[in-house]
């Protein structure tokens, strides 16, 4: 039976973005007894924990190159874990899930934009079009479908500390492309435990002004949930299904994530799905779909023009030779692209 899981890379998709989804859902329920800042650090401290086990061979073995490359991991963990996560829950506690789930869902336009930030990675006009249409989504979610407070430009303070978690999380994925040559596990666990270090200074000072964990089964029972399931097996089944699928097929179904949550926080939290939830979702979603139509439409051009090469004639047969060589390479390099996870 788990052999047959092991290797349906769809099963292990899906089950991955329920997980992930099952975050925010856990997370919303928890937040109150549990502060956000006790949560980002314990759900990632328990995390390292049940992950050192499988990950310690792989990191023995690579811990010079994790070293040697100390400046990148600290900018991963930073984004990635400590601040993503901890600006993500500050937000949750004042927010519904749905808002959370939805405003997530714009992350790969964020990316866009951040690859022309630090890389000047310079987008089409069509992911341009798609970056605006799903600010424009995120926007009328974060203002609650007020038109007063879209053109006064007042927005709910906890849906902003959601934006700012996204913006974090896209400097990780711009980032992730640069990561050290390890082992996946090895470099997750150096993440993690760099991360927990980070947020450790703002638990002490959460504690410092007395906001203390509720001391109930439950919470510690979510917790420990969250750290097993969203922060290790959900990294797990993703790279297992980049590995069969390859990372263009494997990421785009993470859209999954809000689907899975919204169905969630309606069933398990009782929260009210609005028109404007609706509308935002429209719009984030055409951004999205948009932007990924023509990505994938000059994806597929390029890799017919790769196994099919046609030469310029002044160029001579020497130059199809070598475009046919060097194809397969890049190729395989676009099929096993790596996606992180929330």
């Amino acid at each position: 039976m788990l052999a047959r899981i092991w290797h349906s890379p769809w099963l292990l998709l899906a089950l991955g973005n329920l997980f992930w989804a099952s975050n925010i859902i856990v997370g919303r329920a928890l937040l109150g007894p549990v502060p956000p800042v006790a949560l980002s650090f314990w759900r990632w401290t328990g995390a390292f924990a049940v992950a050192f086990w499988f990950a310690w061979p792989h990191l023995k073995k690579d811990w010079p190159i994790l070293l040697k490359h100390w400046k990148l991991m600290g900018a991963l963990a930073a984004t990635g874990i400590a601040f993503f996560n901890t600006t993500a829950y500050i937000g949750l506690s004042g927010t519904t899930a749905l808002n959370v789930l939805l405003m997530q869902s714009c992350l790969p336009l964020i990316v866009t934009i951040w690859a022309f930030a630090l890389f000047k990675e310079r987008p089409s006009a069509w992911q341009l079009t798609g970056v605006v249409l799903s600010l424009a989504g995120v926007a009328l979610i974060a203002a609650h479908g007020t038109l007063h407070a879209l053109l006064g430009l007042r927005f709910y303070h906890a849906d902003m500390w959601i934006m700012a978690s996204v913006v974090i999380m896209g400097i990780y994925v711009v980032l992730l492309r640069r990561r050290p040559d390890v082992h996946p596990l090895s470099f997750m666990q150096a993440a993690m435990g760099l991360g927990v270090c980070m947020v450790a200074p703002i638990y002490l000072w959460e504690l410092g002004r007395g906001v203390r964990i509720t001391d109930q089964w439950q919470n510690y029972a979510g917790m420990v949930y969250m750290a097993v399931f969203p922060s290790f097996i959900s990294y797990l089944f993703f790279n297992r299904g980049v590995q069969l699928l390859g990372g263009l097929r494997s990421g785009q179904s993470m859209h999954l994530i809000p689907l899975f949550g919204s169905i969630m926080a309606v069933l398990f939290l009782g929260e009210t799905l609005h028109f404007y939830h609706l509308a935002g979702a429209v719009l984030i979603g055409a951004g999205i779909l948009l932007a990924q139509s023509k990505m994938q439409a000059a994806i597929a051009w390029w890799r017919t023009s790769a196994v099919m090469p046609r030469p310029a004639p002044d160029r001579g047969p020497e130059w199809g030779i070598k475009r046919a060589r060097f194809a397969p390479a890049m190729d395989a390099h676009a099929k096993t692209g790596e996606s992180p996870p929330p």
